[in-house]
């Protein structure tokens, strides 16, 4: 029974996604293998945000991967470019509709914006992605959105 309410809380997820998102070709690209990232990552955990778009953006002329356009997002989202990082994280998303990173990440991104009911709403789709037992994502945009005086 478990399996049949995970499966619907996905399906409603992605019907939330899909309702909210503009429309999309319905042959959607699949995406390409992921190379080794560890060094941008480093890049990223250390706060240097210039060094990983440096490392990250060339790989985007050959890789197409929900994880190299999420981290793009999270760069230019912490160097305060919240245009790229929006359409980075829109990408994500086009790739992998239910990337739990992508969510929170820009979720985060419309926190910073003002954004507040887009912020809530990514809560509300990991919430229902995360379905039963929850998952750090949808508590790390929780805390963020209460941190932000809202009551999430």
């Amino acid at each position: 029974m478990k399996t049949g309410i995970r499966f619907a809380a996905a399906l409603l997820a992605l019907t939330i996604l899909a309702a909210a998102s503009p429309a999309r070709a319905m042959d959607t690209a699949p995406s390409t293998d992921l190379p080794d990232l560890s060094e941008s990552r480093a890049a990223l955990y250390a706060g240097d945000y210039e060094r990983a778009l440096a490392l990250l953006e060339p790989l985007t002329a050959t890789v197409r991967h929900a994880d190299l356009y999420n981290l793009l997002g999270f760069a230019n989202r912490n160097l305060k470019r919240y245009d790229a990082a929006a359409r980075w994280y829109k990408e994500a998303l086009f790739y992998d509709p239910v990337h739990r990173p992508a969510i929170e990440y820009q979720g985060e991104l419309f926190i910073a914006i003002g954004d507040f009911k887009g912020a809530e709403k990514n809560l509300e789709l990991l919430r229902l992605l995360c379905f039963p037992s929850g998952c750090e994502e949808h508590e790390k945009l929780r805390k963020a959105l209460v941190a932000a005086g809202r009551n999430s």
